[in-house]
């Protein structure tokens, strides 16, 4: 079943988050994922949610999603987002794919 990960970022330090947009894909591509949307414009239908860079990431599964965001090979990407960006980032089960 796929799972997404969605994240919502404020860029505090523009050079090192791109740092981090050129580190992250190999690490996410190395565990089935891929991205979904990446910063485009978003329009709020109902609430008060703002999103400044909203990302979304599919994996094939939650526990790929898991292992991509403790893996080795997303650390250093990681550290540099952290570093330059405020950041809140959920992991949502998707629904299986209807049977044939």
């Amino acid at each position: 079943m796929p799972a997404y990960v969605v994240v919502d970022i404020e860029i505090r330090d523009a050079a090192t988050y791109e740092e981090y947009k050129r580190l992250a894909p190999p690490s996410i591509a190395a565990y089935g994922g891929r991205y979904v949307a990446r910063g485009g414009a978003t329009t709020t239908l109902e609430g008060e949610w703002e999103p400044t860079r909203l990302v979304i990431l599919e994996f094939p599964t939650a526990e790929r999603a898991r292992a991509w965001w403790g893996s080795a090979e997303y650390a250093a990407a990681k550290s540099l987002r952290q570093a330059s960006a405020n950041t809140d980032m959920v992991l949502v089960e998707g629904l299986a794919a209807p049977s044939a």
